[in-house]
């Protein structure tokens, strides 16, 4: 086993300890043991030749996300903010420590953790694909559960932001996913936002 099965091997088993549940298509999953395939598969999708790097992001970007709730912290944008930012640190030190024990050494450690903590998005074409690929799998994947919880308001805000965070390329493929006509009616209303 080479160092890069070696370091997505110990992440998806960290990862499936994940007590949240996620179901696709009638099968359950560790929820971001799910995920994690699920970003590792549209990084390649975007990126065919991605780096040793990116695929290591795209395998440990939420790693261990559970371990770190939103209802950890005080409601309001501040704490949310702050909890984002914290939860990305621990992501990049979880990953670090990983990718270490896989026999990974600090250019390739230091270069994964810019990409997990999205340092220089529109300009770093990695972290670029990062968030195109986050985005991709929030929209395939959790978008039509979560739009029905929300407000119109709140889901059209999340869509704009999701979309303005994202490039031509990111765009071209969630516009060519599949969505209900409710759905579809909300990325359309977030698309005459930007």
């Amino acid at each position: 086993m080479n160092k890069l099965e070696k370091a997505f091997t110990l992440f998806d088993a960290y990862n499936k300890k994940d007590p949240n549940i996620f179901i696709w298509k009638g099968k359950t999953y560790p929820q971001e043991y799910f995920l994690a395939l699920r970003l590792y598969e549209w990084v390649l999708k975007l990126e065919p030749n991605a780096s040793e790097e990116l695929l290591l992001a795209s395998r440990s970007q939420h790693i261990g996300r559970w371990e770190m709730p939103r209802d950890s912290y005080p409601e309001g944008r501040e704490a949310y903010l702050r909890w984002r930012r914290e939860l990305a640190f621990f992501h990049a030190e979880k990953s670090t420590e990983l990718m270490v024990e896989a026999g990974f050494g600090t250019e390739t450690t230091s270069r994964v953790r810019q990409i997990i903590l999205k340092q220089k998005i529109k300009v770093d074409h990695e972290v670029q694909t990062i968030e195109n690929a986050l985005c991709l799998v929030f929209l395939q994947f959790q978008y039509e559960d979560f739009y029905p919880k929300h407000s119109p308001e709140k889901v059209i805000n999340i869509l704009r932001k999701s979309l303005l965070k994202m490039d031509w390329k990111g765009h071209q493929h969630a516009l060519s996913l599949k969505f209900s006509a409710e759905g579809q009616n909300y990325i359309n209303e977030a698309l005459k936002l930007i």
